[in-house]
């Protein structure tokens, strides 16, 4: 059975930080290009983040978190990571992890952390 659990979120002031980690398990992680999604009140779900290593390793971010977030794996653990800085009111959200297979395109997903910035 296929299981995503993130963790980290909380509440921040403007410029902190935060790590957010995703668990995973049922699923041949290695195989699988990891991201984060986040999604803001009243918003659709936005891309954030990915990471695939198939290839070397090989990153990808939203310009609007560029140069503040870094997203990152361990297949050992089985686990992504997200650090966040310099967290802005804007990155308020509920934060989503997704796995997507690199042979069938399939997706899961979390059931996301809730990240606020404010003072």
């Amino acid at each position: 059975q296929v299981q995503l659990v993130e963790s980290g979120g909380g509440l921040v002031q403007p410029g902190g930080s935060l790590r957010l980690s995703c668990a995973a398990s049922g699923f041949t992680f290695s195989n699988y290009q990891m991201s984060w999604v986040q999604q803001a009140p009243g918003k659709e779900r936005e891309f954030v983040a990915s990471i695939q290593n198939w290839n070397g390793a090989i990153t990808g971010y939203a310009d609007s978190v560029k140069g503040r977030f870094t997203i990152s794996r361990d297949n050992a653990k089985k686990t992504v990571f997200l650090q966040m800085n310099s967290l802005k009111p804007e990155d308020t959200a509920v934060y989503y992890c997704k796995a997507r297979s690199r042979f069938t395109g399939n997706d899961y997903w979390g059931q996301g952390t809730q990240v606020t910035v404010s003072s």
